[in-house]
């Protein structure tokens, strides 16, 4: 029997990147999988995928009526919820605060807080009684940025930092009846995360960056020295999603390879 078996399991942001990892690997763990994405273009993509085998739903995490249709279609196909993994987020580019200009800061804000913050607390919301009725898990991610420096410029670090105490918050009004917790990875090979438009970096992925430098980066960085793909983080989200986890909620799972087991992350010369 595998993990997932007779598990539904719901991804947010499942179109691209760590999602589309998690979803991946969900599948293959034996669940029935939903996807939830906001681009046309990776909806279409999903599809040619997966064919009718996953369910996807094109929308917004920040919208409620279009979580709302999903949760619709979920219960239509499925009739029930086990599992939501919260996989869509937005990089700030790592610009220092003081370089970003000023009248940009508040549309910087809101858009990353937006997606990586509101998206995660309006799922929840949505699909609670789902889980409760099926005694669920989320399992939301964050990341190293919400523990150390220099994991993202100031907005997105909050962003993270506040993921981190949403999950405590959650697990504690949704106990017993649903088990919350979160990932922090810290790089992952082939990220799709976008940069803001508000800075007009839209077009922008954390993949953009050369692989040969940021692979130097990271093993001067890290521990383990294999870039994990997104695929990687699927045996620990599918573990933290399923029922054999009975022992942890409120928590949050440091996936660093072993980056911060060290005094000094980064030095500015």
């Amino acid at each position: 029997m595998t993990l997932l078996s007779e598990h539904v399991v719901l991804v947010t942001g499942g179109g691209s990147g760590l999602g589309l990892g998690l979803a991946r690997h969900c599948l293959a763990e034996g669940a029935q999988v939903a996807i939830f994405e906001i681009s046309a273009e990776k909806v279409a993509q999903l599809r040619d995928e997966f064919g009718p085998d996953v369910l996807i739903v094109q929308g917004d995490v920040t919208c409620l009526d279009d979580l709302r249709v999903c949760r619709e279609q979920l219960l239509s196909r499925f009739g029930r919820l086990d599992a939501l993994i919260g996989a869509q987020g937005i990089f700030d580019g790592n610009v220092p605060l003081m370089d970003m200009p000023e009248e940009r800061l508040d549309a910087l804000f809101d858009e990353v807080m937006r997606v990586n913050v509101k998206g995660y607390l309006l799922s929840a919301r949505v699909f609670c009684d789902l889980l409760r009725a099926s005694e669920g898990a989320i399992v939301l991610t964050t990341s190293t940025a919400a523990y150390a420096a220099d994991g993202g410029g100031a907005v997105y670090s909050a962003s993270k930092g506040a993921v981190r105490s949403l999950v405590n918050q959650l697990a504690f009004e949704f106990a017993p009846h649903v088990r919350v917790n979160a990932v922090a990875p810290a790089g992952i090979a082939n990220s799709q995360l976008s940069g803001p438009r508000s800075l007009g970096l839209q077009a922008q992925k954390q993949s953009d960056i050369p692989q040969d430098a940021f692979l130097s980066m990271f093993r001067s960085l890290s521990l383990l020295k294999d870039l994990p793909t997104p695929e990687d983080h699927g045996p620990l989200y599918a573990f933290l999603a399923s029922r054999q986890n009975r022992i942890m909620t409120g928590q949050t799972v440091v996936a660093d390879q072993g980056m911060l087991n060290r005094a000094v992350l980064h030095r500015q010369q």
